[in-house]
């Protein structure tokens, strides 16, 4: 599988990045003509004083009023988003800030949807456009992960089927994305892995699927290489600025690449597996990946063994499919190194739910962008490799 030199890239978010960048969100309220301003957040980012230190330089500002609304919980949950859309539309909000890793993010997303045109969640769930433009958003991510800031979907659990449904639409796009590094740096460990096995993820799933194309290829191909440069060395020591500010960069390019491309069956089981079990984004994609990258191989032979030379892998004088292997084995050395738990080690999980969460992944969206066909069965099989703990 090769990505025509045909397709469109579509990017409406205006990125601000760079260290303290977080410090000019005034200067953006004012620019966009909002009084009444919706913070999206979570109690954990709050807690940590990064709303203070982002929003405090508002509170001088005439007419500026500023509602913190944190009831966002991991993999935002439909019901607080339906609360928080009411909530806002009663405030007569104007504009949503959200500040916060993707669920934050996501959750700003379908309250911007919400708030615009009613409903519930359940009702805009993808491929139904929204009836009316969402309310403008300023995106402020605090984890370099998700790549949300420059995404135009929110992928929320639907509670009563427990399971992960999306809402799309071009007006949900973040008008400005204030990337600031320094957000980044006291995130501990565990959450740096995650994240930035989020990003690899995001990097490899957007150049293998079917919808890549050539400025997605060249995003999702660099932010692999910066991954692979930075992340363990970042996890290994959070005080490495440079690190952090590389995982930053490689998180939204690799979020503008899979915006117009893609992701596909890593994504499609991690989401399953949110919306049953509650399991962290990045832990689950960072648990199947190596098993999809060596399942798809044989499809997309030189994408794949592409993907491995980003990785730092020598490839030379290796056939494409052994190239592929050994990049398939580094990603589940890379997620070893940095923490990430085994499968069968993460809480609250059933085999005996497996074939559900197969047929969820097979449900999903993106299960058409897999380079490689997947029914149920094949992700039953991936399931029970990962479970098995074997190699990839």
């Amino acid at each position: 599988m090769e990505s025509k030199m045909t397709g469109r890239f579509w990017t409406p978010t205006e990125v601000v990045f760079g260290e303290g960048v977080a410090g000019t969100l005034a200067q953006h309220v004012g620019r966009l003509g909002a009084r009444r301003l919706w913070l999206v957040t979570d109690p954990g980012v709050r807690a940590a004083g990064i709303v203070e230190r982002v929003a405090g330089p508002l509170a001088g500002l005439h007419g500026i009023e500023v509602t913190v609304w944190d009831a966002v919980h991991p993999n935002p949950r439909d019901t607080e988003c339906e609360a928080g859309a009411a909530a806002a539309r009663e405030a007569g909000a104007d504009l949503v800030v959200a500040v916060g890793g993707g669920s934050p993010l996501d959750a700003a997303k379908a309250i911007a949807a919400l708030a615009t045109n009613g409903g519930a969640v359940a009702d805009w769930i993808t491929p139904r456009a929204l009836d009316r433009p969402a309310l403008p958003m300023i995106a402020i991510p605090t984890t370099a992960g998700t790549g949300s800031e420059v995404t135009r979907s929110s992928v929320i659990t639907d509670t009563a089927r427990r399971i992960k449904v999306t809402i799309k639409d071009p007006s949900m796009a973040p008008r400005v994305a204030l990337v600031d590094p320094e957000l980044t740096w006291s995130l501990p460990a565990h959450v740096t892995a995650a994240t930035g096995m989020d990003i690899l993820t995001h990097a490899v799933e957007a150049y293998t699927c079917r919808q890549a194309n050539p400025i997605s290829d060249g995003l999702a191909l660099h932010a692999i290489r910066l991954v692979a440069r930075s992340l363990a060395a970042v996890v290994r020591d959070g005080s490495d600025h440079g690190a952090r500010a590389t995982m930053m960069v490689a998180s939204t390019m690799a979020g503008m690449a899979f915006a117009n491309a893609d992701v596909a069956g890593v994504h499609c089981l991690a989401e399953a597996l949110g919306g049953r079990y509650d399991t962290p984004h990045g832990v689950a994609n960072a648990v199947f990946l190596p098993h999809f990258v060596d399942f798809h191989r044989v499809a997309s032979p030189r994408r794949h063994a592409e993907v491995a030379a980003a990785l730092g892998i020598d490839v030379q004088g290796q056939d494409d499919a052994d190239a592929a292997a050994a990049g398939a084995t580094m990603i589940a050395g890379l997620a070893l190194e940095v923490g990430i738990p085994a499968f069968a080690s993460l809480p609250g999980i059933d085999p005996a739910d497996f074939p559900a969460l197969a047929a969820a992944a097979e449900a999903n969206g993106s299960n058409p962008s897999n380079s490689r066909p997947m029914v149920a069965a094949d992700y039953q099989t991936i399931l029970a490799r990962a479970w098995a703990g074997g190699a990839a």
